[in-house]
């Protein structure tokens, strides 16, 4: 496997959660922990979400930033939240 499909799996792995997490559930996690709730990705990485404008933005352990901007496309494996930025492995 080269370097870069290496990398391109990571990085795709590294937008994923396991489980079946809507909007409204991140937000719950939100609130709960005061402003911020922690995501681990399948890749082992971690997520930060947060409400910014009202809207859920998720920012990855080297400071990138991604908002979502279609919530809760629903597919027979989970729910896709739609990113506008891709959120890099650490």
């Amino acid at each position: 496997m080269t370097l870069q499909a290496r990398t391109t799996g990571e990085a795709k792995r590294n937008h994923v959660v396991a489980g079946r997490l809507t909007a409204k559930d991140i937000a719950k996690q939100i609130k709960a922990g005061g402003g911020k709730a922690t995501l681990t990705t399948v890749e082992g990485d971690t997520l930060t979400s947060m409400m910014q404008d009202g809207k859920l933005v998720l920012t990855d352990e080297k400071g990138g930033t991604a908002t979502v901007t279609i919530a809760n496309v629903n597919q027979s494996n989970g729910e896709i939240q739609v990113i506008d930025n891709v959120l890099m492995p650490n």
